[in-house]
């Protein structure tokens, strides 16, 4: 698996010590209040298995992620093959979810620039889509700032999601 520096971030493989602080993440309401509520530490440890799974079949998904001047583990971003995805064949999605501590400071976005960049170039996309609930304003911020556009609204794993998408041409002809 390859593993990305930013300026401040590394996106790397994930560690077994990596699953207590992402538990932590993701038992905070906060920080899950436009997902699935807050998750068990068992549900977590799922999700990071399912995670390195996504890696092992693909070549590609979600990094664990550290702010390099810390070392601190802040969560995750990076691709996401939607199987259950109805809009079209371009199913991959680019997604984050970091620590609250670690909110408006534009990290999301330089992580997720890198994780775009990593989809297109080397995995070969040709679009990347971006999903999330209409009231997360954060989150759509985020995705413009990627050079995303809004391409509709749907009804997806239960929740009425807003998503948006960059084609790879778009992309390259941004510069970014």
């Amino acid at each position: 698996m390859r593993e990305i520096e930013t300026a401040r971030l590394r996106l790397r493989t994930w560690r077994e010590d990596d699953l207590a602080p992402y538990a932590r993440i993701c038992a905070d309401p906060e920080v899950m209040r436009y997902l699935s509520g807050p998750m068990t530490r068992q549900h977590s440890e799922e999700q990071v298995s399912e995670f390195v799974r996504h890696w092992e079949e693909r070549g590609f998904g979600l990094w664990a992620v550290e702010e390099k001047s810390s070392g601190a583990f802040i969560g995750f971003i990076g691709l996401l093959y939607h199987e259950d995805w109805s809009e079209g064949k371009h199913r991959m999605e680019v997604g984050w979810r970091l620590a609250r501590p670690f909110w408006g400071r534009g990290l999301a976005t330089e992580g997720a620039m890198a994780s775009l960049r990593y989809g297109f170039e080397e995995v070969g996309l040709d679009r990347i889509i971006s999903i999330a609930v209409p009231e997360n304003l954060a989150s759509r911020r985020v995705m413009e700032k990627l050079g995303m556009t809004l391409r509709g609204e749907i009804r997806f794993k239960g929740s009425d999601v807003v998503w948006y998408a960059v084609e790879r041409q778009v992309w390259e002809a941004s510069g970014a």
